[in-house]
């Protein structure tokens, strides 16, 4: 069973309430990065469909896939069959090399344990020239060891060069990390996995404070 099933309805809620601002931001930061453009797109990791809506405004022609049957089944509910839908793990998916002229993934590298593979596939499914788009937790200001005091500075413990998952921390908090875990992995191995998958970045932006809690990438397949 996916991690996030049974959770779906309640991770609705959080996403579009407690967290909406984050949520917010992270979707204007995928508009941005992703921009307009016409022919298939893909969101890896679509959860319950909240980025795909703003997707399809662009112009895309939108896919969603998710490991989770539960999420899949708000995601349904939320778009009325406006994007295909399938239950895919993100390290392998089912689709041909250079299906997709587009790509993004959201909040996705705390839910796999190599994020790497996932973009290695990412890429794959990319037809040349076509874009990629990554946001997700600022790896080095959201983690399990860093604890964000009420004044907002934070307390950074051991274990950020250990690539692993925690279900424990002095920074797993009460939301959704406290229910599913959390995989750490560094900067390095999220910006490294990028041209490692043949992808050429164009962006980086970070985002959602000082320290930052967002991490915005934006890259190309290349030629």
């Amino acid at each position: 069973m996916a991690r996030y099933d049974g959770l779906a309805d309640w991770y609705e809620d959080y996403i579009s309430g407690t967290a909406s601002e984050f949520t917010a931001e992270a979707g204007a930061a995928l508009t941005r990065l992703l921009g307009r453009g016409v022919g298939r797109c893909l969101d890896v990791g679509c959860g319950t469909g909240v980025y795909i809506g703003q997707a399809a405004e662009l112009g895309w022609s939108l896919t969603g896939v998710d490991i989770s049957e539960d999420q899949l089944r708000v995601a349904r509910r939320r778009l009325d069959e406006q994007a295909e839908l399938l239950c895919a793990d993100a390290a392998r998916l089912p689709f041909a090399s250079g299906s997709f002229d587009a790509v993004y993934a959201m909040m996705i590298h705390t839910d796999v344990p190599d994020i790497a593979e996932v973009f290695a596939e990412m890429g794959r499914v990319l037809t040349n020239g076509g874009r990629f788009v990554y946001v997700g937790t600022h790896p080095c200001f959201v983690a399990p060891f860093i604890a964000r005091q009420p004044d907002e500075t934070i307390v950074v413990h051991p274990g950020y060069l250990k690539v692993r998952r925690h279900d424990e921390g002095p920074g797993i908090g009460d939301g959704i990390r406290a229910r599913v875990g959390a995989y750490h992995q560094p900067l390095s191995a999220l910006i490294g996995a990028l041209p490692a998958a043949g992808l050429q970045i164009d962006n980086i932006e970070e985002l959602h404070g000082d320290p930052p809690r967002l991490l915005a990438l934006g890259a190309r397949r290349a030629h």
